[in-house]
């Protein structure tokens, strides 16, 4: 019951990130700039958690075919739900909205586009969610790594999708309703990923844990970069390594 409830605490302190950027985004007028560097070193902190954290601990489970299998599934997952999302007007749901072009809908342009933007934001966040509480089950012990990748990757992505959804002209009841919900899914999830998950055998358990880093790594290639390189350009690369050699000393610390 203890482990169970420590999954549900860390996905609780992970998902209330989201709410920490909506707050940052809804009431502050944050430098475009600023926000897409965040979002590139937020993409390459969990780049790295994906690569020695997620994908590292399913082959070392189960071996390479378990592990590539679940990537790809994971990501063609992913994939195909942030394609039907798209066309319900959650395309743009992590961008801020400065350019028109990518601004995201109001309801009145697009009927339906507040759900798919909840939506869109749930699938974004279930697959994060779940593997912290999947990284319980080896030792009992959370992947601090994966926690702080987790956290680090949310506060812009809140911020920079709640700036957006307050230039769409969506209320704050309807924002901070939105990553408070998702906050409390990341707790559920973290839950189901711990006692759901740790019935199955090892295999399973690792392709589980890849499928959720082919989830998150089409996330990342999908939504964070684009919308980092749309105001940061050239400078997202940098940024990006050092969010990368970030999580690779916490990981080897």
């Amino acid at each position: 019951m203890i482990d169970v409830l420590q999954a549900g605490l860390w996905g609780l302190a992970a998902g209330s990130a989201l709410l920490l950027g909506a707050v940052i985004g809804f009431g502050l007028r944050v430098p475009p700039t600023v926000i897409a560097l965040v979002m590139a070193f937020g993409a390459g902190v969990l780049i790295s958690a994906v690569s020695f954290e997620l994908v590292t601990e399913a082959y070392d489970q189960a071996g390479l075919a378990p592990a590539a299998i679940g990537t790809i599934v994971g990501a063609g997952a992913y994939t195909v739900g942030n394609l039907w999302l798209a066309r319900r007007g959650a395309r743009h749901r992590k961008r801020s909205g400065r350019h028109q072009a990518h601004a995201q809908p109001s309801e009145a342009q697009q009927g339906g586009s507040g759900l798919a933007l909840a939506l869109g934001a749930l699938l974004d966040g279930v697959p994060e969610s779940a593997v912290i509480g999947v990284s319980l089950l080896d030792g009992g012990a959370v992947s601090l790594v994966t926690v702080a990748a987790v956290f680090i990757s949310n506060v812009p992505e809140g911020l920079s999708s709640s700036a957006g959804m307050k230039r769409a002209g969506r209320s704050r009841t309807y924002v901070f309703g939105v990553w408070g919900a998702i906050a409390a899914a990341s707790t559920v999830s973290a839950v189901l990923g711990y006692t759901v998950v740790g019935a199955f055998s090892p295999a399973v358990i690792a392709a589980v844990t890849a499928v959720a880093a082919g989830a998150i790594l089409a996330m990342i290639a999908d939504t964070m970069i684009p919308e980092a390189f749309e105001d940061a350009h050239l400078a997202i690369g940098l940024v990006t390594v050092g969010g990368f050699l970030v999580s690779f000393a916490l990981s080897h610390a």
